[in-house]
């Protein structure tokens, strides 16, 4: 892939993953405003306890970005970190942070 258009894809990533996480963090401050009763509160528990999974996960992703970045500095994005096989460019439109190829990924996940 060419690195140009790899930045285009890393640097979107990386404004999408933050701008999710900035939304959960105004979300989450915007709620604890609010006085709740006692019948709101299970819902705000169990909503407090979904975001903080979602920001764990946008928090994994964004590392995963960072990865990826520095393996284009490197001069090794596009290949699996696994294998050093190349990933198709297909894969990474769809998935720029990839790191291994669809068929590692699937081995993986087997």
């Amino acid at each position: 892939m060419d690195p140009d258009r790899a930045r285009e894809l890393l640097t979107a990533e990386r404004h999408r993953i933050e701008g999710e996480l900035a939304r959960l963090q105004r979300d989450g401050s915007a709620q604890e405003e609010d006085e709740l009763d006692e019948a709101d509160q299970g819902s705000e528990l169990y909503q407090d306890e979904f975001d903080e999974g979602r920001a764990e996960d946008l928090r994994e992703q964004l590392a995963a970005v960072e990865r990826a970045e520095e393996r284009l500095t490197a001069g090794t994005y596009g290949l699996s970190v696994e294998s050093g096989v190349p990933i198709p460019d297909e894969r990474l439109e769809a998935v720029p942070t990839a790191e291994l190829t669809a068929d590692e990924e699937r081995a993986r996940s087997d």
